[in-house]
């Protein structure tokens, strides 16, 4: 008989004095292929109780008990809590009771150190940062919620355009280019056609060559 597993949780969390909806946890506990008929579990307003087998003998993976109980920090309000499960894992939007700016400063209320309790950095918001980040993920669309977020972080593929202001040291780029063209190019051992696609992929090196002349 095998032993019960203690699944990985990931954890992060919004908070607010006014808003109850953007006052809560995000917990996920990452457990692919968790069997429904199997899974107990178990919200309270201190603690929260989880067991369940996961695995598919019929695709060859290991079917294993898994299972763990947790007193939180503080409390939250099961009946304004949800949860969702996945191929991949049991997501949890638990709503938490007290209404305050601050953070919990962890997840459990004993404060020791456990390997199965992990931050979980693709949801996770600093609190000074947070309003402005939004409400945060859905409960429901948690992973694909956080996905339109960082499509703002290609925005500053924009930045890109601020290489723009090289150019004010517009002497300088040339003497970047020499090196460039020398010693920059040695030691990467990249060949002379390495070099013809990398200025093609810069981008930044013709804009700057026909500023020269307009001087």
């Amino acid at each position: 008989m095998s032993s019960t597993l203690h699944p990985e949780v990931l954890w992060a969390q919004r908070s607010s004095e006014t808003d109850e909806t953007k006052n809560v946890l995000y917990v996920t506990i990452n457990l692919p292929d968790i069997q429904e008929n199997t899974l107990q579990l178990d919200l309270q307003p201190t603690k929260i109780s989880f067991k369940a087998k996961a695995g598919d003998a019929a695709k060859g993976i290991q079917e294993r008990d898994y299972a763990f109980d947790l007193d939180f920090f503080a409390e939250i309000v099961p009946e304004s809590s949800s949860h969702k499960l996945t191929s991949r894992s049991l997501v949890l939007n638990l709503r938490k009771k007290e209404a305050k700016a601050e953070y919990w400063p962890r997840l459990t209320k004993e404060k020791v150190r456990s390997q199965f309790i992990k931050t979980d950095f693709s949801k996770w918001v600093d609190e000074d940062e947070q309003d402005g980040e939004g409400a945060g993920p859905a409960d429901d669309e948690d992973f694909m919620g956080g996905m339109p977020g960082m499509g703002g972080m290609g925005g500053m593929g924009g930045m890109g355009d601020m290489g723009g202001m090289g150019g004010m040291g517009g002497m300088d780029i040339q003497k970047m280019m020499a090196q460039m063209g020398q010693g920059g190019a040695g030691p990467s051992g990249t060949s002379a056609d390495d070099d013809e696609d990398d200025d093609s992929d810069d981008d930044g090196p013709p804009p700057l060559e026909e500023a020269e002349p307009a001087k």
